[in-house]
């Protein structure tokens, strides 16, 4: 819709005049679009209907999405000015500068088609392809496949197709599988980031249609909405600016430049998406949206280059653990090799048939070259097993296991490190409002003179005509009626909004016919260090200026001399007033409520401070008269108070960090449980200038000792997280204000509001806290010790198995010439501990039990000396066990030598089956507490059970294993058992603190 001045006679006229045009040109075009159906072919129709299919293309509109996007992109004033300045975009583009676009489906669909969608094209995401070959890019692997082919080929050669391709072939299936398995589980978690990735973009705008003002997802923006901006925001898409005050942008992530960029109508109406809103408030018009927009072409070539991913602390711990257990692998494997070579060579080893395999020059050279490849294998294959390679993907699995279940409890993880570090975090510093409380405003107290009126009707008429003006004319919120008798939808902040319900109530506020008797001068926005804002306004009959401030009741009530009394006489503020005032507020701020004075002043332009421009510099903040004190009630969330006690019992701290006042902030954190009598005298509750003005060596000595900082400001909040970390604490904090920025970046982890939280805390922070909940928080740093303990439990897992392994391979290799365990059933504890393993331990979901014990610090070893205890018999039980089978199990069980080899198999995968139960558990007994609750070990159990089973029974030419009776099952089975009593009992031996091995310890 165009905008139009219609307070001339002129104007009018050419108004009308338009409008007989559009009529006709309107008649016109459906008379040729009747014209044009009488040609159908009617007789064809079965419907007594046609569907007309309009599409609406960039003339519609005057200008095609290449102009309007060079508007910004350029930057260039004679460019706007010769399509008529905003003015002029804003007709061309059908939008009316107050009440927007028509916002029908219909015209957002026109739009839409017109100038396309507000989404940046993707580039192609890696396909199941690429994360096969880069699971196969392994040079283990690669070395153990050369090694199949060669074997398939010589098999091939000396016993045709038919027999000679299962070693080299049941080798190559092996590590298909392996391969497979690794990529379909690389595969899942990269689509699942994905997912993540665009739930975060997917961020709610402020767009004005039908004269509504309502939220829209930022990828439902169209050219020509109309985008309310304040600070901390984004700006979604390129736009010019409509109107606004003080409005200034950050373009340092476009341009380069750290220099912020004043918005205005006149010499710099440009915005530029990506763009973030640094000080101020205004409109925009969108001018482009998606990859016509700036951000969107600078993105479009950047798409093909792609970033390294990012390796979290504790992946990089995990390379230090992986380097020596790599060492170790090679050296056994190379011990086997040799071991094994000098037996061949000497005569000493004999084919399956029992026959010497070497008779010297006798020995063709193809059996030579065979039996060098099956021995090369089985050290390579050691080496497999060996490599701890399920470590990174149980980091991997147990990362993105945990961030989807963390979405779920209401925290999107923007940086993996986080889901990690939140374990060890030993403070945490958070917000009150929307945080500790529910951020649902109300107003519950109104005072005016010394007094609280029952109703509307004991304020005297001038102080009701002042506050109304101050309410209506001093706001970033709006009020929308659909018609006089409609219920009232009210937008902004909480406080804003619980203000104007109160106005609109109370004080029966008309919001249109307000704001059209004065002219805004001058606005001074609110922002976290001034606690207030004000304006500056003359009224359009009498001329007359009047300032407007409102904020912190303290602060306004500073900058008062004159006070209104209860029958609206105007006082002049003695000493015996304002400590009347100041008790008043000091009795509202105990009963929890937050405190917002209005006060005004008659102005002239003496009073007036001007720039050399001829603009408002300053607007007056001293003798102003006090209008009155309203208390905004903001409860605690229920369960806040029950999740502090929890940060307590699990050894951390919680400090709230606020702007109210001492005494509302004191009453909010004996609410939640962050004070109790203990700390109700000392530092425990302090105002953020005094601990500004603390030295350096006097913060670091009361840091500890503070629970609450009462009107604080962002620098505060800093200096804070400075002195905590400096004294090794690992610090979260949570910020939802553009100048919660620096602190969020320097904390350890960085939690913003998805709700209340500006798209710069967002930016700055490591994860969002999607509900603004601190139970929420808690959850998070739930999660971010279940995440370690998981780590924890494969690597005790996978420890014992490798352990376990080298020493039987090494063992049997030196006295008997032979690895019990073929390259094949290698392969496949290989699966079952690296793949199926990592994903049974690695999903065990946060337990109650991991909130009782103390944060895991900055230096702790990530072997401890429980795991220590918990494996050492394992290993010690499966290594005395096997080599048992290994000499004597053919006595034994009275079997031939291919059947004791299937025993051992069997009995070491069974060990490995039986083993992962006591993984669950580091420290409790009962490993089977909760079990049931997780669907998905118990599915992976059975599945390696099936498997175990089909490998024995049923491939035994591919497994190289026999059938094995009832008995021989039941043995086997037993074998695993014992290891259930035997960590049972390992679990009742004390240990120490101090870390064992040095080796495996974090520096």
């Amino acid at each position: 819709m165009s905008t139009f001045t219609t307070n001339k006679g002129g104007s009018l006229s050419r108004f009308l005049l338009c409008k007989r045009w559009r009529v006709a040109v309107a008649v016109i075009r459906t008379c040729r679009a009747m014209s044009k159906l009488a040609t159908l072919p009617w007789t064809t129709m079965t419907h007594p209907y046609a569907v007309l299919d309009v599409r609406i293309d960039q003339q519609h509109f005057g200008f095609s999405a290449a102009d309007l996007a060079s508007l910004v992109r350029d930057k260039n004033p004679d460019h706007l000015t010769r399509r008529g300045g905003v003015r002029g975009v804003l007709a061309g583009l059908r939008t009316h500068i107050e009440r927007g676009i028509n916002g029908s489906d219909a015209d957002v669909r026109a739009r839409s088609d017109a100038f396309g969608r507000n989404a940046l094209k993707k580039p192609p995401s890696k396909g199941f392809l690429r994360f096969a070959l880069e699971a196969i890019n392994d040079k283990i692997l690669i070395l153990l496949l050369a090694c199949a082919i060669v074997s398939l080929a010589f098999g091939v050669k000396q016993h045709g197709l038919r027999e000679g391709w299962y070693d080299g072939g049941s080798i190559l299936v092996a590590v298909f599988l392996v391969v497979a398995v690794t990529a379909v589980s690389n595969f899942r978690q990269s689509k699942q980031f994905e997912r993540l990735s665009e739930k975060y973009n997917d961020v709610s705008v402020d767009v004005m249609r039908g004269g509504r003002r309502r939220e829209v997802s930022v990828f439902d923006l169209v050219v020509g909405d109309v985008v309310w901006l304040k600070i901390g925001d984004q700006v979604p898409a390129d736009g010019l600016f409509l109107e606004g005050y003080a409005l200034k942008v950050d373009e340092s992530s476009m341009t380069g430049e750290s220099d912020h960029v004043d918005i205005d109508g006149e010499g710099m109406p440009f915005l530029m998406s990506g763009a973030k809103v640094v000080d101020g408030y205004g409109k925009m018009v969108v001018t482009a949206v998606g990859s016509n927009t700036t951000w969107g072409e600078m993105m479009g070539s950047l798409a093909g280059l792609g970033s390294a991913g990012e390796k979290t602390p504790l992946q990089e711990r995990l390379e230090g653990l992986t380097s020596a257990i790599q060492k170790v692998g090679l050296s056994v494997a190379a011990v086997v090799l040799v071991v094994l070579m000098i037996r061949y060579f000497t005569g000493n080893t004999q084919d399956d048939d029992g026959n010497q395999e070497f008779h010297g020059s006798k020995t063709s050279t193809n059996q030579i070259i065979n039996s060098m490849v099956k021995i090369f294998s089985a050290a390579v294959t050691i080496i497999v097993v060996a490599i701890p390679e399920g470590l990174p993907l149980a980091v991997t699995l147990t990362l993105a296991y945990s961030m989807k279940r963390m979405m779920a409890d209401q925290a999107m993880v923007r940086k993996l490190s986080a889901c990690e570090t939140m374990g060890s975090a030993t403070t945490i510093c958070t917000d009150k409002t929307g945080t500790l409380t529910m951020n649902q405003m109300t107003v519950v107290q109104f005072i005016i003179g010394d007094e609280s009126p029952n109703t509307s009707l004991g304020v005297p008429r001038n102080v009701v005509e002042l506050l109304r003006s101050g309410v209506v004319l001093n706001t970033t919120g709006t009020v929308y009626k659909a018609d006089p008798l409609a219920e009232p939808e009210i937008s902004g902040s909480p406080t804003e909004k619980a203000i104007l319900s109160w106005a609109v109530k109370d004080l029966g506020i008309d919001m249109e016919e307000i704001k059209s008797s004065c002219a805004l001068v001058h606005v001074e926005a609110f922002n976290s260090e001034k606690k207030r804002s004000g304006v500056l306004v003359k009224d359009n009959t009498t001329n007359m200026m009047d300032v407007h401030w409102k904020g912190a009741a303290e602060i306004v009530l500073a900058a008062c001399s004159h006070c209104f009394d209860c029958e609206g006489m105007k006082k002049s503020m003695d000493r015996d007033r304002r400590s009347k005032f100041e008790e008043i507020i000091e009795g509202m701020a105990q009963d929890s409520l937050r405190c917002i004075a209005f006060a005004q002043r008659r102005v002239s332009d003496e009073d007036t401070e001007f720039d050399e421009g001829g603009r408002v510099r300053k607007i007056r903040d001293e003798d102003l008269t006090l209008l009155g004190i309203v208390g905004l009630k903001d409860p605690c969330r229920p369960g806040v108070r029950k999740a502090v006690q929890d940060c307590k019992e699990a050894g951390v701290d919680v400090k709230m960090v606020t702007g109210d006042n001492v005494f509302t902030a004191r009453a909010i954190a004996f609410e939640c449980g962050i004070l109790d009598q203990k700390h109700s005298s000392g530092v425990a509750v302090i105002e953020g200038k005094d601990f500004r003005n603390y030295t350096l060596e006097e913060r670091m000595e009361v840091v500890d000792e503070i629970r609450v900082m009462a009107r604080s400001s962002p620098l505060d909040k800093l200096l804070m997280v400075q002195c905590l970390k400096q004294k090794g604490d690992v610090v979260a904090v949570t910020g939802d204000g553009t100048n919660d920025a620096p602190a969020l970046k320097e904390a350890d982890i960085g939690l913003s509001m998805g709700i209340q939280g500006t798209e710069v805390a967002k930016e700055s922070s490591d994860i969002v806290i999607l509900d603004d909940n601190f139970t929420s928080v808690v959850t998070v740093l739930q999660w971010g010790r279940c995440v370690y303990t998981n780590i924890q439990k494969f690597i005790q897992f996978q420890l014992t198995v490798n352990v376990s392994a080298l020493t039987i391979n090494v063992i049997a290799a030196i006295s008997s010439g032979e690895v019990p365990l073929t390259p094949v059933q290698m392969l496949w504890v290989n699966l079952i501990m690296d793949t199926l393993g990592a994903l049974a331990l690695a999903t065990e979901k946060p337990t109650r039990d991991l909130m009782k014990k103390p944060p895991v610090g900055r230096t702790e070893p990530l072997v401890t000396n429980i795991m220590y205890r918990n494996l050492v018999p394992q290993a010690l039980y499966q290594i005395a066990v096997l080599l048992a089978l290994q000499f004597k199990g053919s006595s034994i069980f009275g079997v031939d030598d291919r059947v004791k080899k299937t025993l051992i198999f069997n009995a070491f995968v069974l060990c490995q089956v039986f083993n992962e139960f006591n993984s669950r558990k580091l420290e409790k007994k009962n490993v089977f507490e909760g079990i049931h609750k997780n669907r998905l070990f118990i599915a992976i159990i059975g599945i390696t059970i099936v498997l175990q089973v089909v490998m024995v029974e049923f491939l035994r030419r591919f497994a190289d294993t026999e059938r094995l009776n009832w008995v021989q099952w039941a043995a086997c089975i037993g074998i695993g058992m014992v290891s259930w009593p035997i960590g049972w009992i390992a679990k009742c031996v004390p240990v120490a603190d101090g870390p064992l091995f040095g080796l495996l310890k974090h520096h």
